[in-house]
């Protein structure tokens, strides 16, 4: 049987059986810094599976990792969720045996309030570093979520907005796939728009083979009913399409995480095999949802003006071509000339030349177009500038979102990297002030 999917209005409340709320209970205010210095906002997220079922997270890989990341770490070993509560404002990062304590207590207290197993809750965190969860607001914020809580998608929409820090829009996305009884639906929110440069893995362990890279967040429901090794191979793979492969700072946060909760309310046979055609397409919905909320974290990069899709070819291998991508999205003198509309080969060459890929300089080539173009406007070929006129390569780059073409004509390994320019407001927005103390920090 053939499937297809469908983008439909709504996030994590568009499956079955999910139900969400967003509430405040003042921890931005307290946790101060820049993007966790509103007064009033929606500061906590609670989100609810009517039963228990098979969970898929992928996590940081920085080695200093928040709290929450190593509570969902456990987790993830026994494979079961019914929760998800998440609090903005505040990392509790780099808070010691005490951050562990108030991780756990949040899951306690939403098992509690919503008589579920505390170890089927996950919790995550975002916000300021270093400074000690508010545990008092915390738990009051969680009794007014579960209170809230409903499958309505004004509901889902506040979840989103809770978990927003620097952002300056929510981040919501779901999609249905048809079947003859009924349909399958994923849902998801997401947030992030600085300190984006994500790594993420299902066991927070890095890969010797990769290089490392404000948190980017994404919590994701489906209603299907599937395995969960399978569920976790098919985020594990949507992520590395999706949010491994976005950039706006070259930062990467202690509290990167994306959780996945699937409750089987859908109907269909548990999906067990990966050759099973409702897991093909499934797997491709689940990427697109996650695609469209990585893009939407990079168009929302802090200041950021430009879109720019990084299109690597040729390179001696995949992981090189993603390196190679990754050295040119996070070099401060292409992402500035980018803001300039300088369409500045000889910095993109330096930064190519500087990363681990291997690169030859007589091979080269690099070309400007609209997004998903094939009309390439080529400024390098074979190392050597072309006839291209000065005035036609800016144009390319005007636009509010263009793709850049590498061709290292090495090998067979490609990737695709989306990335923003850097502009002042970046800058105005992140630097310290020492005239308030306590809006310093992480």
């Amino acid at each position: 049987m053939a499937f297809s999917f469908q983008t439909i209005p709504g996030s994590v409340t568009a499956p079955n059986g999910f139900r969400a709320a967003g509430v405040f209970c003042d921890v931005k205010r307290l946790g101060k810094g820049k993007g966790s210095d509103k007064e009033v906002g929606l500061d906590l997220a609670l989100i609810v599976a009517d039963m228990p079922g098979p969970i898929a997270g992928l996590y940081t890989t920085n080695q200093v990792c928040a709290a929450p990341v190593k509570w969902c770490l456990k987790r993830m070993k026994e494979g079961v969720g019914q929760a998800i509560v998440v609090n903005s404002g505040n990392a509790n990062a780099c808070t010691g045996d005490r951050g562990l304590r108030d991780a756990e207590a949040m899951a306690t207290e939403t098992g509690r309030v919503l008589g579920i197993n505390p170890r089927q809750v996950l919790v995550a965190s975002t916000g300021r570093i270093g400074m000690p969860l508010p545990m008092t607001n915390i738990k009051k914020g969680i009794r007014l979520a579960a209170k809230a809580l409903a499958a309505a998608a004004a509901q889902g929409k506040a979840a989103a907005e809770a978990i927003m820090t620097s952002d300056t829009h929510s981040k919501e996305r779901a999609v249905e796939i048809p079947r003859p009884r009924g349909s399958i639906r994923i849902g998801g929110i997401a947030k992030g728009a600085g300190m984006i440069d994500p790594y993420m893995t299902p066991d927070g362990k890095r890969s010797r083979e990769r290089e490392i890279q404000a948190t980017m967040l994404s919590f994701l429901t489906t209603d299907i009913a599937i395995s969960q090794g399978l569920l976790q191979q098919a985020l594990t793979t949507a992520v590395e399409r999706s949010f491994n492969s976005i950039t706006v700072d070259g930062d990467m946060s202690t509290n990167d995480s994306v959780i996945l909760m699937a409750n089987g309310r859908a109907g269909n046979s548990i999906v067990r095999s990966a050759r099973a055609p409702l897991f093909q397409v499934f797997q491709e919905a689940l990427t697109h949802v996650c695609s469209d909320l990585a893009k939407m974290m990079v168009r929302d990069g802090e200041g950021a003006s430009k879109f720019v899709t990084l299109r690597v070819f040729g390179a001696r291998n995949t992981y090189e071509a993603m390196a190679a991508a990754r050295s040119v999205a996070n070099s401060l003198l292409v992402k500035t000339s980018w803001c300039g509309g300088d369409p500045n080969w000889g910095r993109i060459l330096d930064a190519l030349g500087y990363s681990p890929a291997t690169v030859a300089e007589e091979k080269v080539d690099i070309a400007y177009s609209a997004p998903e173009s094939k009309k390439l406007v080529y400024s390098l070929k074979q190392g050597c500038p072309t006839k291209a006129a000065f005035e036609r390569l800016c144009a390319e780059v005007a636009r509010e979102a263009f793709d850049l073409h590498i061709h290292l004509n090495l090998g067979k390994g490609a990737a695709v990297v989306h990335t923003c320019d850097l502009t002042e407001a970046y800058v105005d927005f992140n630097k310290g002030d020492i005239s308030n103390p306590v809006a310093l920090g992480g």
